[in-house]
């Protein structure tokens, strides 16, 4: 088993608060029928992007999951954990979620090695609480999650640990880890 994380734009339909929550129900229960395991769920605040993060065996196992639940896949991807494992409490917490394409080059060595270096920074904005990333395995990008007041606190973290972002998101919580 490994971990993947699945990106899905939300059709309209699903941009319904309870037609989501149906939605995402669904995709834990279709993970419990296949031996797998949703893991996480964070949601965008405007109800437009949603990223799953699933124990599963495969990315084919993962896309199966996900068919006919309403829940579009744009991406499935293998993924690293760093920091907190999710929990109920720690899902609840996720405020925002930052997206960064990782350089072209960077190995996973690379990437550890420099956030373990960089982390004690995060005392500099001690407002914002860094709580876990996800790396895709192929290195390509990263997912970090942050508890903070509002954007301006998270790009001021960022800029604390010299760390760029592509996007930032703001999140509203649904459901929580269900592992």
């Amino acid at each position: 088993m490994a971990l993947y994380l699945v990106e899905s734009s939300l059709p309209k339909n699903l941009r319904d608060r309870a037609q989501l929550e149906q939605s995402i129900e669904q995709i834990s229960k279709q993970a419990g029928e296949n031996n797998a395991a949703l893991v996480e769920v964070q949601i965008a605040a405007d109800l437009v992007r949603a990223f799953f993060v699933l124990d599963a065996a495969d990315q084919k196992q993962v896309k199966g999951i996900f068919a006919g639940t309403g829940a579009p896949v744009s991406l499935v991807k293998p993924v690293r954990l760093v920091g907190e494992t999710p929990s109920k409490a720690s899902a609840e917490g996720v405020k925002y979620l930052v997206e960064w394409n990782l350089p072209e080059g960077l190995t996973m060595e690379a990437y550890l090695a420099r956030k373990k270096e960089k982390t004690p920074l995060y005392a500099e904005v001690p407002e914002v609480s860094f709580i876990r990333t996800y790396v895709c395995e192929d290195m390509t990008k990263c997912l970090c999650f942050y508890d903070a007041p509002d954007e301006a606190a998270v790009v001021k973290a960022r800029q604390a640990v010299e760390t760029p972002l592509d996007s930032i998101t703001e999140t509203t919580t649904f459901t929580k880890a269900t592992k």
